[in-house]
């Protein structure tokens, strides 16, 4: 934690960390997969005790949870941790929780003199570890393996073999769909934990669309410097247009992306301000998806050709 965020107080943190997750178009109460859907059940974050945690701190938890793709519910101090005699690993990062304290002061009337004892509350923060992040613990608090449930929808055959033939490196696992430009990967939840088939292609191709935008492929930027600003949104107006794309070329009914939501607002700035954006979108969705099919399957766009 650096100095800024020692000197804010934590309301000011949690809205802004809230923020930060709206910004990135995510709403964090809600999410279209879930670790907990692989296992059958949706929980709230819980204490050492095993007390589920409440207010404000369960949102807090499930945004670490899926940031660092935590599977136990389970969150404890560090000195809970060392009590039990484990230890939290070296250089793990903990997540800050809050909890309403109460006091008083005393006050003098200002017309009369006399003093009295007023009461107040106040939010202080502490910080906690997911017990998949401490060493030596009890072994009440490894969760048992959980083997995914067979799926309640069957995957979708043409689309499986057009991604099957795309040569992006896809790993499957944690809470999360994002392509990581640095790493030069996608990353998406397992299959079973989406709502259904559709969700799952329409989340995959809206990365894969992403995936072209590498340099070695066709280097599109937009200028883009940081999270959320100008460049990041058309880039996504871009990933979202060749989803709905592709998504009609594989057959495929898709509806909007729930965690996109946010999005709109960037996205209307952007056309307020370049009325050309929405056609230059549409012509960077639509290369993208060439790209992707003439990948998938070269010798037919040479034929086309």
């Amino acid at each position: 934690m650096n100095k800024t965020e020692k000197s804010q107080d934590p309301h000011t943190r949690i809205t802004e960390r809230i923020l930060a997750e709206l910004d990135q178009g995510v709403r964090p109460w809600l999410k279209p997969w879930s670790s907990d859907a692989l296992a059958g059940r949706v929980t709230r974050p819980l204490r050492a005790t095993g007390e589920p945690y409440r207010g404000i701190n369960v949102i807090l938890l499930w945004m670490e949870a899926v940031a660092s793709g935590y599977a136990s519910p389970t969150w404890m101090t560090y000195r809970q941790a060392q009590a039990l005699g484990a230890q939290v690993r070296k250089g793990e990062k903990g997540a800050p929780v809050v909890y309403y304290g109460s006091s008083s002061t005393t006050k003098q009337d200002e017309q009369t003199g006399e003093e009295r004892e007023e009461g107040f509350r106040f939010l202080k923060s502490y910080t906690v570890f997911n017990v998949e992040q401490i060493d030596g613990l009890p072994e009440r608090f490894t969760p048992a393996p959980i083997a995914p449930p067979a799926p309640a929808f069957e995957r979708i055959e043409q689309a499986e073999a057009f991604f099957a033939t795309i040569p992006a490196d896809v790993r499957h696992g944690g809470n999360r769909a994002f392509y990581s430009v640095t790493d030069d990967r996608i990353q998406l939840p397992p299959f079973e934990a989406f709502i259904d088939a559709e969700s799952y292609y329409a989340t995959r191709g809206h990365e894969t669309i992403h995936w072209t935008r590498h340099e070695s492929r066709l280097d599109r930027s937009f200028g883009r410097k940081t999270w959320g600003d100008e460049g990041y949104a058309r880039e996504e107006l871009v990933a979202e247009l060749g989803a709905a794309f592709l998504a009609a070329d594989l057959g495929i009914a898709i509806e909007a992306r729930p965690d996109h939501a946010s999005y709109i607002g960037s996205w209307i700035q952007v056309l307020q301000n370049d009325k050309r954006a929405i056609v230059q979108a549409a012509a960077h969705a639509e290369r993208a998806v060439a790209y992707l099919h003439q990948t998938a399957n070269p010798q037919a766009m040479q034929e086309a050709a």
